[in-house]
């Protein structure tokens, strides 16, 4: 009984013990977070060991001296002393008056000059100068220019420009140089840290955290990309997503935003994809994709089950292209595709990947859910029509007007540029200011649809936005890419 009672004092002293240091069990807390046991997690190290392969990218093209869009003046002038200080863009200066004895101005057909296009972000992933960035960072750019950590500024070459990923591969002459491990973006789980490290609003190797948010988020791109919350702002395109192991994961690429900023939504394409565009942009400067011929939808849970499916899994077939793969295999509308050579189609987005993925000319086996039954069809993947290099082939005619009071410079297509985006009307975006930029458009989209009218060519689209009432909100469509989304430009800017 006695020893019973000891047993007894001694847990309760301890107890007590326990209840009477505080101080004890917080400091010991404080220092399991210390040591990264709890508590967030210290990124000093793994921003020093990865930062010095992140890249600072900015591109020029050259313009007639007079058309850089630079107007004359103090205020003016102070705004290119500011970008030269604080942002290390060389801004050309205006033209000064001939000061010859003739009193002349100098001739207007004088060499061109080299002006700033936009500020990126990249990554060396071999010793030998292969840099990887975003295609929309370097993609029409007559200069790029890579800066390193340490200051040393090349010029590099496009090796190839991939727009349906929107990536690109540009090299830099150097040996030696301090490169990023390649991680597997499949072993990602949801909730995980990782960091992003880039030059968002050309503040260089700038380094913001954050978490997984989701995996494989479709956002009608060609590829399914990853989501964080890491704070990923313009100029942070093209940057490395980090895990915590110092691998990249993923590329910077996309932001969610009303206002052109950062609202805690971000997309990056992940690695994997990333390298497997880059190594065939870096052995023939395009990226080769295989099609079926297939108008594709969605498998809903109704239709599944009147199909007597057990779930709603697959791509449904809308419509079969004539005298295409797909027709020649025997595929028909109303096939619901439930495999691809024996991967699981879970939703119509994974059938294009799997397929664009493909070399042309291979046979591939599908298996297909027809009539109340599972048969296999097989058929020969052909080509999808490849993009053209990222270089300036043809000269597109120049809107002659400035930009309007959307803050929108744009010009007619070519019929060329027509046939290649399967388009019969829309103009190109040559500069953009203001309210347009706050959206979020660029140069190089192209603009189908102002409000509820479509725009032809560029006298259209003027005579639309002459009629808009003033502080009044409009939407256009935009095509960028492959894709094409409805975008809400404010023109009072709130």
């Amino acid at each position: 009984m006695k020893q019973s009672r000891s047993l007894v004092m001694a847990a309760l002293i301890a107890m007590l013990g326990g209840l009477v240091s505080p101080i004890g069990m917080q400091t010991a807390a404080y220092a399991q977070a210390a040591n990264g046991v709890a508590g967030l997690p210290d990124f000093a190290d793994l921003a020093e060991k990865t930062g010095p392969a992140v890249v600072n990218i900015r591109t020029t093209e050259r313009v007639k001296p007079g058309q850089n869009g630079l107007p004359g003046g103090a205020e003016d002038e102070e705004m290119q002393e500011f970008f030269r200080r604080f942002f290390g863009v060389p801004v050309p200066r205006q033209q000064q008056p001939d000061r010859s004895p003739r009193g002349r101005r100098s001739n207007p057909q004088q060499q061109e000059e080299e002006v700033p296009r936009g500020v990126g972000s990249g990554f060396i992933i071999s010793a030998d100068g292969f840099v990887l960035t975003n295609a929309h960072v370097v993609d029409g750019a007559d200069e790029v220019y890579v800066t390193l950590t340490d200051k040393r500024e090349f010029k590099a070459k496009i090796i190839g420009v991939d727009k349906r990923t929107d990536v690109a591969v540009v090299r830099i002459d150097g040996n030696n140089l301090p490169r990023l491990a390649i991680g597997d973006p499949n072993k990602l789980r949801v909730g995980e840290w990782v960091i992003a490290i880039g030059s968002p609003f050309g503040l260089e190797n700038t380094v913001t955290a954050g978490i997984i948010s989701a995996k494989a988020r479709d956002t009608g791109e060609y590829l399914p990309l990853i989501q964080t919350d890491v704070a990923v702002n313009p100029g942070n395109s093209g940057g490395p997503l980090i895990n915590m192991r110092g691998e990249v994961i993923g590329i910077n690429s996309q932001i969610y935003s009303r206002s052109g900023g950062y609202m805690g939504i971000s997309f990056a394409v992940p690695i994997d994809e990333a390298v497997r565009v880059a190594d065939q942009l870096r052995t023939t400067g395009h990226v080769t994709r295989g099609r079926i011929g297939v108008q594709i939808g969605e498998v809903t849970k109704e239709v599944a089950e009147s199909l007597g499916m057990a779930r709603a899994q697959g791509a449904l077939v809308q419509r079969v292209e004539q005298g295409g793969p797909a027709e020649k295999g025997g595929l028909e509308a109303g096939d619901i595709i439930l495999k691809f050579n024996g991967a699981n189609i879970e939703k119509s987005s994974d059938l294009p990947r799997m397929v664009g993925a493909t070399k042309p000319g291979t046979r591939a086996t599908l298996s297909v859910w027809r009539k109340g039954a599972a048969r296999d069809v097989t058929l020969t993947i052909a080509e999808l029509e490849p993009e053209k290099v990222a270089k300036k082939t043809e000269k597109k005619p120049k809107a002659e007007q400035p930009a309007n009071s959307l803050g929108l410079a744009v010009s007619d297509l070519t019929e060329a540029q027509k046939r290649d985006l399967r388009v019969d009307g829309g103009v190109s975006v040559d500069s953009v200011d203001g309210a347009a930029a706050r959206a979020g458009l660029r140069p190089g989209d192209i603009i189908l649809r102002l409000n509820n009218n479509d725009v032809k060519d560029a006298k259209t689209f003027a005579m639309l936005v002459g009629k808009i009432e003033p502080k009044k909100n409009v939407v256009v469509l935009v095509r960028r890419g492959e894709a094409s989304q409805f975008v809400l430009i404010r023109p009072n800017g709130n």
